[in-house]
């Protein structure tokens, strides 16, 4: 039985958690004055995949499904470093 871990399981939880920290260091740079020429590169999103809320209404439970995936490079430096990361170690 595998565990979490192990090998794939670790390696997904290193990728996201570099994608949310470059995307929250992309944040973080928007503010800063310094950067101002070459940050509107790095925090523009490219949508790759939006698929539209569907609402279902149950009359006693209503909600709403989406999915959208949409990295800024940022993110994606984020998670190259992960990876890189996860090979080191």
């Amino acid at each position: 039985m595998a565990r979490f871990g192990s090998g794939n399981g670790l390696c997904v939880l290193y990728v996201l958690v570099g994608a949310i920290l470059g995307g929250l260091l992309g944040e973080l740079m928007k503010m800063s004055e310094m950067l101002s020429g070459v940050v509107p590169y790095l925090v523009t999103s490219y949508p790759v995949f939006d698929m539209t809320p569907v609402t279902v209404n149950l009359y006693v439970l209503r909600f709403t499904l989406g999915l959208a995936f949409a990295p800024n490079l940022m993110s994606i430096l984020g998670v190259v470093l992960a990876i890189y990361l996860f090979k080191k170690y």
